[in-house]
């Protein structure tokens, strides 16, 4: 039978999804439930000194109004609660837009309405909400999960100033948003000290024991239910305080209460990219081996709240460069905390990626020749070679196809009408994670097989390819496979971050799908009425739902399962590791002569993500994260207004986001799909996040190649081109 594990097998949820039978986390009818919605902070910093709520309570259908005064004392939970304070338990006010109390109502609208009434009095003070208004230098934070923020390897400074060639240059990009279309939501039903929540959550088990800890309570008493999510990109991997106080206001009147924030609320309540600069100086021999690699960066912190989420990885692992100096900085500011954003490597990777590009300027080197020259088949920091890196086929296959190899040598050199074209590239390389999780597969009576296991999918095909590993273990077709995932009272699975879903989840849910069927055979040959009665169970095969062994004797999960008289139980378990995955981007910009505006027109891609679980979802993932990398590129940024702390474009209309007209007409996506032999993941690595990494800097490199303008600063929009 041909593996379905590989195939482009469309999603298994996709009728569910289209049809409107997904039930997303507002979606879930919850008998009495009430309405919340949050009043948030108007100031930045100070202190919280009245709130008259009369009006908003006489407003009709308002059940209660509220405060700090009214809610119960909460537990400061540890990661991934990630705000390092829990609003609505004092008086003090961190950021705009901060909780200072909840209005609950009959419907939605009226809490809406209502919210608007509550009036609130402030003790203002001037906040600093971006980096030029830092009250002081930057500062090293402590190690954020064991992750140092400054590495040493070898002496950058020495190398440095002994180089043949240096580059410096300093980078910057913006605040960025996450804007999932599905705004962050939570339904919260007490009943006695046990909790039901229906969450926005990227991780069930994680959001479960964070909320146990702030109530106190033990994590069996904390269900969390989340089947579907419309979007994630790492905001609804932390738990956010919105759950917390929903739940807390629950408990408080004895009612259901389902809220759903606005879309601007996540704008100050889920967290975000932070604003960020770099300072990359690069030594080389004239010939183009780096020499030294050195990036100091500055990130936005909050008052509260000092984990550094975009890292530095790619300077530490992608090249061969004996002297490195990784050194990752902050400064406290009075904005809401930061967090993971799809891909975190990203806003260092650009830095890197286009120091080499002005590097190999410099050298008079293809850039693509550049990076060659400094391949690494060896961890540079342990020293020991890496099982499975096909990063090199990488580079000949997309360059093959994108025709890098007629690229122009000069800056401006090519113009088609009122459009100079240019060519840029860029390495790609993601940490992926990986975490323990447990699956148990069960046969039915029926002969069909449930899956159980509290993953998620969000929105990358998680449901599909973990039912095609089934079908294959199992040698059941696709249709009689279902997969029940995301809720706690399955067996518990790690977080869907860092592009671990696949990497934590494939190994016990292949353990346990064999284990199901090998329990069956065992069955079948045990069992006098059977065919198969007396064979060796080594010796069975199955395929299409049927036990075969030779030509003729052959049996089917129903019949056997059935005479049984009971369901059979497979479960799997077993380690998960991290790793590193990689690829290369080559993009193709068109620059207006006298407007500005840039399209991207053509993009090629090439990835090593070890073996390739569906190509269908991996080519998802491609297209996904080369829109999110034009955006990320040419247009999204969140402005803060500096006298007041708030974000003055909180919405769609004016945060602008890549829609389908801005992505390019032309993208190949091309896969190396060699299975990684130290994979536990049936060769594959975690890939999701890999195709976002590389873009920015090759739309960066690219309109440098058009127009001779060197842009540092993200996003490159018009008037930095005019």
């Amino acid at each position: 039978m041909t593996s379905l594990v590989g195939r482009p097998v469309a999603r298994v949820d996709g009728r569910a999804k289209v049809t409107g039978a997904a039930r997303y986390a507002a979606d879930n009818p919850v008998p009495g439930a009430l309405h919340g919605f949050l009043v948030t902070s108007e100031v930045a910093k100070g202190e919280l000194t009245g709130i008259d709520t009369a009006a908003a309570l006489a407003h009709p259908g308002v059940v209660a109004v509220l405060t700090h005064q009214d809610l119960p004392r909460l537990t400061m939970p540890a990661f991934p609660y990630l705000k390092g304070f829990i609003p609505m338990q004092g008086t003090t006010i961190h950021h705009a837009g901060q909780p200072v109390a909840v209005v609950v109502a009959e419907t939605v609208e009226q809490a809406h309405e209502a919210a608007r009434l509550v009036a609130v009095r402030y003790r203002a003070e001037r906040p600093r909400a971006v980096l030029d208004d830092a009250s002081g230098p930057p500062y090293l934070p402590p190690p954020f999960r064991n992750r140092p923020n400054e590495i040493v390897r070898g002496d950058a400074q020495a190398a440095l100033a002994q180089a043949e060639v240096r580059v410096e240059a300093r980078y910057s990009s913006a605040t960025r948003h996450h804007n999932p279309i599905e705004p962050h939501a939570t339904t919260a039903l007490w009943d006695g000290d046990r909790l039901t929540l229906h969450e926005t959550a990227q991780g069930v088990n994680v959001t479960q024991a964070t909320v146990a800890a702030a109530f106190g309570l033990p994590p069996a008493n904390v269900r969390v239910v989340a089947p579907y999510l419309g979007g994630g990109f790492g905001a609804k991997g932390p738990v956010w305080p919105h759950t917390l106080i929903n739940a807390a206001a629950a408990r408080v009147l004895g009612r259901p209460i389902r809220l759903v924030l606005s879309r601007a609320q996540m704008y100050t309540l889920t967290g975000h990219r932070s604003e960020f600069r770099q300072h990359v100086r690069i030594g080389a021999t004239r010939a183009g081996k780096l020499t030294a690699l050195l990036n100091t960066s500055t990130a936005q912190l909050s008052a509260t709240e000092e984990s550094i989420f975009n890292s530095s990885e790619s300077t530490r692992f992608l090249y061969d460069c004996p002297n490195v100096l990784v050194r990752q900085e902050g400064v406290r500011l009075d904005v809401a905390t930061s967090s993971y954003m799809r891909s975190p490597e990203t806003t260092a990777h650009f830095g890197l990626e286009t120091g080499l590009d002005e590097l190999s300027w410099e050298l008079g080197l293809d850039p693509l020749e550049l990076r060659r020259r400094n391949h690494t088949e060896v961890n540079q920091e342990t020293g020991q070679r890496y099982g499975s890196k096909h990063l090199l086929q990488c580079y000949d296959m997309a360059s093959k196809e994108f025709g890098w190899s007629r690229r122009k040598p000069k800056p401006g050199m090519t113009r088609d009408g009122s459009e100079y074209v240019g060519w840029g590239m860029a390495s790609e390389m993601h940490t992926f994670g990986a975490m323990p999780s447990t699956a148990s597969v069960t046969v039915g009576l029926d002969g069909k097989a449930v899956l159980r296991i509290a993953t998620q999918d969000i929105g990358t095909g998680t449901y599909t390819i973990i039912s095609q590993i089934v079908a294959d273990a199992t040698g059941l077709p696709l249709d009689d496979v279902r997969a029940t995932i995301g809720d706690t009272v399955l067996p518990a699975a790690g977080l869907s971050a860092a592009s671990a879903t696949i990497a934590s989840v494939s190994g016990p849910v292949d353990r346990a799908a064999r284990a199901a069927r090998d329990a069956v055979v065992a069955l079948a040959v045990a069992d006098r009425r059977s065919p198969l009665f007396g064979v060796p169970a080594g010796e069975v095969e199955t395929r299409h739902g049927l036990l075969v062994h030779g030509q003729e004797r052959r049996d089917s999960y129903r019949a056997v399962v059935g005479r049984a008289g009971k369901p059979v139980e497979g479960t799997g378990s077993g380690p998960n590791l991290p790793g590193l995955s990689y690829g290369v981007v080559f993009a193709e910009v068109r620059v207006h002569a006298r407007l500005g505006s840039v399209r991207v027109t053509r993009v090629v891609t090439a990835h090593d993500i070890g073996r390739v679980m569906n190509r269908r979802t991996a080519r998802g993932q491609v297209l996904g994260g080369v829109t999110w990398g034009i955006g990320y590129a040419l247009m999204e940024h969140t402005v803060y207004d500096r006298n007041t702390g708030r974000v003055v474009n909180p919405n769609l209309s004016t945060y602008l986001v890549p829609v389908c007209a801005d992505a390019p007409p032309r993208l190949e996506a091309l896969f190396v799909d060699e299975p990684d032999p130290g994979s536990t993941a049936l060769g594959a690595r975690g890939f999701g996040e890999t195709p976002i990494t590389g873009v920015p800097a090759a739309i960066g490199n690219a309109i440098y190649h058009a127009t001779g303008r060197r842009v540092r600063d993200l996003p490159i929009t018009q008037d930095k081109l005019l």
